[in-house]
């Protein structure tokens, strides 16, 4: 696999080996001793699996204080992924990068602990699946507002997305818990 590192310290944008022939693929999509090696070295305890419809945004959501590290990657479809620098010590604090998953790439996006994550489906349908290093924990689950001016995302949607009442009612960074530390 490759692994290339992003402008955001830890965020990791990952190319992983597919094998194609005319029966469809294979792609191997978590190897712990291999993405330790690449420096992943999380200990993932729980996976999530959604399906979303086109013009869903999901997002964005994190958790204080119970930061979690993510592992993305969409099975079926196209989403543009967004990541949000929240660790105040960065020196990209309040930063995003967009990066567009689909199941013709394989690609995988890793959040490291102390970053905002959402997403919006640009297909019909999107399966996206995470793996996270730490449970979630409801009462701990924060919202940043998908719209907020200061961070300024540029969201690829031609209308007004589908979003629950959650993250309808996110909160501005301005106003945001944030970490202090960079874990």
């Amino acid at each position: 696999m490759n692994v290339e590192t992003t402008a955001i310290s830890g965020l990791l944008l990952i190319r992983p080996k597919v094998f194609r022939d005319p029966r469809g693929f294979f792609t191997e999509t978590f190897q712990r001793q291999r993405y330790r090696d690449a420096g992943i070295d999380a200990e993932f305890v729980q996976d999530n699996f959604s399906r979303s419809a086109k013009g869903t945004l999901r997002g964005l959501h994190y958790q204080i204080p119970q930061p979690q590290a993510k592992l993305l990657q969409v099975l079926r479809g196209k989403i543009f992924d967004v990541v949000v620098d929240l660790r105040k010590p960065s020196q990209t604090f309040g930063r995003w990068l967009g990066f567009e998953l689909s199941d013709e790439t394989c690609q995988q996006v890793y959040v490291p602990p102390g970053c905002a994550h959402g997403f919006c489906v640009l297909s019909e349908t999107a399966d996206f699946i995470y793996k996270c290093s730490n449970f979630y924990f409801p009462e701990h689950e924060r919202t940043l507002l998908w719209n907020d001016p200061a961070l300024g995302i540029e969201w690829p949607l031609a209308d007004e997305p589908i979003l629950s009442a959650k993250d309808r009612a996110g909160i501005p960074l301005d106003r945001a818990e944030v970490y202090d530390a960079i874990a």
